[in-house]
């Protein structure tokens, strides 16, 4: 009921009552309806259950998804139905505990070692910003740039920017198709073939002697992407990169994963020895795909893994002009050889 105050000049002030939740009651039907595709999608996601296309891409979606089961949380609570509530409790915790430690990071041995940086990139067929990509090497001064859709004119294009000086040492497979690949270094490589049965596009890898003495190995990442009739492939390709070995030269993976960490398949990579340098700083929720579009960047499919003897000092991820990917950088410490 209204309650009215007299006031001076005549008339009155209608005061309403305050708002209630109490008296506030939804349907257990429109909160089972919010409710079923977020707990649907807290199972796949949890079980690992993205298979074929469609699932592969929506997956990377994760994010997004336990942000908006909190709806269904409010909802079901508003129902005042037990069952449903504790359904959607659940299903966001489930997807909280998916997503969040992302944001978080992950302590990571001290390796006590020397330093070492690695800058990947997707060139997006040879049209990213040469001179942009060379300024961005000259200012974080990495050991080594994995490139992905590396063409012949890019990589012209890069050395006329200085790339050449910077980094003289090259492993390169580079093509006139989104299939090019290369690893640039500030120190002499040694190409390795052999390591790993490549599933996808280029992917060169090559060794490294390290000034203290330690050897390390570079893979230039680029799988297919989940789409159609590739996803068989894309599924291949993950599972064909190599291990982290738990001894001998250390390995870094670095490039173009075309998967996010809520993919069943990157995370069992990552479970053969590795650890993501997003992940592993509160990095990990950064999107680097699709840059540089009229919607702003999405889900994160480029990466930087490194052996779990390697720690991560530091992850940052920055726009290149000309290319639909941001590129990714891993401060290092490895350790020294003994």
């Amino acid at each position: 009921m209204d309650t009215t105050t007299d006031t001076p000049v005549g008339g009155v002030i209608a005061t309403p009552p305050p708002f209630r939740w109490r008296k506030v009651r939804v349907p257990g039907t429109l909160a089972w309806l919010a409710v079923t595709p977020f707990a649907a999608w807290a199972v796949a996601r949890v079980a690992g259950l993205e298979r074929g296309s469609f699932l592969a891409q929506i997956i990377t979606a994760t994010p997004y998804a336990a942000a908006g089961s909190l709806l269904p949380v409010l909802l079901s609570l508003l129902s005042r139905k037990k069952t449903v509530t504790a359904v959607a409790l659940l299903t966001s915790a489930a997807l909280g505990v998916s997503v969040l430690p992302r944001a978080f990071g992950d302590t990571t041995p001290a390796a006590g070692g020397q330093p070492f940086t690695v800058l990947s990139s997707n060139l997006l067929f040879g049209h990213a910003d040469a001179q942009a990509l060379v300024e961005l090497v000259r200012r974080h001064r990495p050991d080594v740039l994995s490139t992905q859709e590396l063409t012949p004119e890019a990589v012209s294009e890069l050395d006329a920017a200085g790339l050449k000086e910077l980094m003289p040492y090259r492993v390169l497979e580079d093509e006139w198709s989104a299939a090019g690949s290369g690893i640039f270094s500030s120190h002499p490589l040694t190409r390795l073939d052999g390591l790993f049965q490549v599933i996808g596009h280029n992917m060169p890898a090559a060794e490294l002697t390290m000034p203290g003495g330690a050897r390390l190995q570079i893979v230039d990442v680029h799988t297919l992407p989940p789409l159609g009739r590739q996803t068989v492939l894309w599924t291949a390709g993950l599972r064909a990169l190599p291990s982290a070995p738990p001894s001998g030269p250390f390995r870094i993976l670095a490039g173009d994963f075309n998967a996010s960490l809520d993919h069943a398949e990157m995370r069992r990579l990552i479970d053969r020895g590795y650890h993501d340098a997003g992940d592993i700083t509160g990095k990990g929720l950064i999107p680097t795909w699709p840059a540089n579009k009229r919607v702003p960047p999405l889900i994160t499919i480029d990466h930087v893994l490194t052996d779990r003897r390697i720690a991560v000092e530091r992850y940052n991820v920055y726009d290149i002009p000309g290319t639909d990917h941001r590129a990714v950088l891993a401060e290092l410490s490895v350790p020294s050889a003994r």
